[in-house]
């Protein structure tokens, strides 16, 4: 039989103030770590209430940091941000208010960077296979189609 640390409610309080204040988090991963602490339903309920009223869970502060990170480190686009969001289950308001945290003018630069750095590292010599993996690589990244198509026939003619 394998046994597992159970917790009381404050010794769960503590370290749920400490994983939310080590990286910005949402409601469903704190759930989830509760659930894996084996927390009951009304701890968890308890916990969660806790941390929103001590400012230490706020899901508009961690859709903005995700959308910001996101979008510099790993360069993703707005439709795989909005989708990741979702899977994290943020709202759309939230969601609509992290987008707004990126400049337009950064967009297009980072878009255009990362479409010419990939074009030259495509080894293709078939024009229409070139174009397809450009194109794939920019919407798996979770670019806009009408930017990605339009950036493709740009640089292969």
């Amino acid at each position: 039989m394998q046994t597992h640390k159970t917790y009381t409610v404050e010794e769960a309080v503590k370290k749920l103030e400490h994983y939310c204040a080590y990286q910005e988090r949402c409601h469903k991963e704190v759930v989830q770590k509760l659930r894996t602490m084996h927390m009951i339903p009304e701890a968890i309920d308890h916990i969660v209430v806790h941390l929103l009223e001590h400012k230490f869970l706020s899901e508009e502060r961690f859709a903005k940091s995700f959308v910001r990170g996101k979008f510099r480190i790993k360069k993703w686009g707005r439709n795989r941000l909005k989708n990741e969001l979702k899977a994290k289950e943020i709202s759309s308001y939230n969601i609509n208010t992290a987008l707004k945290e990126i400049d337009e003018q950064e967009y297009f630069e980072v878009f255009n960077s990362l479409a010419e750095k990939k074009y030259e590292t495509i080894r293709e010599t078939n024009t229409f296979k070139k174009k397809k993996k450009l194109a794939d690589y920019l919407l798996y990244r979770g670019w806009e189609s009408h930017l990605v198509y339009e950036k493709v026939n740009e640089l292969i003619k």
